[in-house]
């Protein structure tokens, strides 16, 4: 299987080639590469009831870009989406510490989709507030937003 298409492929890459806009901002190129991923893994995606296939790829901060689909089940409600697949991939692979710095997500539908409120959770947890999220908006368009403006009231655990 080449890379392009193995949904566990990581590749690394330089954490330290940010545009002037900040930590969190890609380049173009970056954010097509991590979209691109999005919709090769999207392809492994199990949807054999709704037919709604989707996939994300989470780039770490670290450089690491960690990719997952959905995973439908005929119990509904345990059903997993992309971004918990990939999500829990990556911390499978590199540890609880993990920290998102990006996550692309895509469908083979054509059709706008935002993350999930659970995922916006899962996101917001390995995130920082300015963690970008792309995802499919109308007419093809891919919208991009920050965690923190998906989700302005996470629920957060008092810190002990």
């Amino acid at each position: 299987m080449s890379p392009d298409h193995d949904p566990n492929h990581q590749s690394n890459r330089n954490p330290h080639h940010d545009s002037p806009n900040g930590p969190n901002s890609l380049s173009l190129a970056q954010a097509t590469d991590l979209q691109q991923r999005a919709i090769a893994v999207a392809h492994h995606a199990y949807a054999p009831y709704s037919h709604f296939r989707v996939g994300a790829a989470v780039l770490l901060a670290d450089g690491t870009i960690v990719t997952g689909c959905n995973v439908e089940n005929a119990s509904y409600c345990l059903t997993v989406c992309a971004e918990q697949a990939a999500i829990a991939a990556a911390v499978s692979l590199h540890g609880p510490d993990i920290r998102i710095r990006a996550i692309a997500v895509a469908n083979l539908n054509d059709t706008a989709s935002q993350p999930c409120g659970a995922c916006r959770q899962t996101i917001y947890e390995f995130s920082t507030p300015d963690t970008l999220v792309f995802f499919p908006a109308e007419e093809g368009v891919i919208a991009q937003a920050t965690i923190a403006a998906l989700l302005p009231a996470a629920f957060l655990l008092p810190s002990s």
